[in-house]
């Protein structure tokens, strides 16, 4: 008799210690699953959890004009946006060794504000000695993307990047495609993202515009380029956003801003050789490009007033079930 219950304390020893070994090995592998594009373990939720505007303009306050550029081949911009469609479709599995081809980490964070998840596609170079200064890219992941938010010259277009990050973090099922230089680092033009079409910038957007994602790209001007106007509103090449471009002009007008409608009347910065934009007007994609006075963009109170105008459109456009 002893010896039978000996043996049953034993078996019930050793289920105990496999259920226990199951477990560490499952937790392990959701680990995995939830960290960067090496498999490396997040630090788990709470480590995840992160104020995204300040991340983003940490990042860009990095960004000089004396900073290095090196321009992307065909084949590394295909792999980033190629990455950014298998996100969009619920596949950063398969994105995972298209980024980690050419240098890209894939993380998932939690915005403190929001509580909203996001995908965060990064270029591993932007923590050396050399960053090649491509693009860093936001998707939201908790609904679905319908729309994109473009910062093509943060730091140039001073707090453009803020602003950027605001519209994300107000709507939900939005893409932040933010440039990875300043607009003068490097030689010549290289790293302007809004003239270029040999960019990871522009590859990502391009990706966007043929899955009929709208978007609204963000500027910024010297008070001087447009005396008495706040901002100026156009949807550059294209006239597909003409609806959207109204809702949102009127939206700015009815927070006091002074706004050029560049559809009705001739304005300085029309955007009408921006390169994203021509190819959303080949798409027929809604593309708004929207230049902001230095005097908004340098007063929070009137960042927070233009972020709710453009809202207005960014909310309708994730609502919209047709994208």
């Amino acid at each position: 008799m002893a010896e039978i219950r000996a043996r049953a304390i034993i078996v019930a020893t050793v289920t105990v210690a496999f259920g226990l070994l199951v477990a560490a090995l499952s937790a392990y592998t959701v680990a995995r699953s939830s960290g960067d594009d090496n498999g490396r373990a997040s630090d788990g939720i709470r480590a995840s959890q992160v104020p995204l505007e300040r991340r983003i303009t940490d990042f860009t306050a990095g960004l000089d004009p004396d900073g290095g550029y090196l321009e992307p081949r065909r084949a590394e911009r295909r792999d980033v946006a190629d990455a950014v469609g298998l996100i969009l479709d619920g596949h950063p599995d398969r994105a995972h060794p298209l980024l980690a081809d050419v240098g890209f980490r894939l993380r998932t964070l939690t915005d403190t504000g929001t509580g909203r998840r996001y995908a965060e596609l990064s270029d591993r170079t932007q923590d050396g000695p050399d960053p090649r200064g491509w693009a860093r890219v936001y998707v939201d992941l908790s609904a679905p993307v319908r729309w994109s938010v473009q910062v093509p010259h943060p730091v140039s277009d001073a707090d453009t990047e803020r602003l950027g990050a605001r519209v994300l973090l107000d709507s939900p099922g939005g893409v932040l495609v933010l440039a990875g230089a300043h607009r003068r680092a490097g030689d010549g033009d290289a790293a302007d993202a809004a003239h270029r079409t040999d960019s990871v910038f522009d590859a990502v957007c391009d990706e966007l515009a043929r899955r009929g994602l709208p978007g609204v790209q963000l500027h910024g001007f010297a008070d001087d380029s447009a005396p008495g106007r706040d901002v100026v509103a156009s949807t550059g090449s294209g006239r597909a956003g003409r609806p959207d471009a109204r809702r949102l002009a009127s939206a700015l007008t009815a927070r006091h801003f002074s706004v050029c409608r560049a559809w009705v009347r001739s304005c300085p910065l029309e955007g009408r050789d921006n390169v994203q934009g021509r190819r959303a007007a080949t798409e027929h994609v809604p593309f708004l490009h929207i230049e902001f006075a230095r005097s908004v963009r340098e007063s929070d109170a009137r960042i927070g007033r233009a972020v709710a105008a453009i809202g207005t459109v960014t909310g309708r456009w994730a609502r919209d079930d047709a994208g």
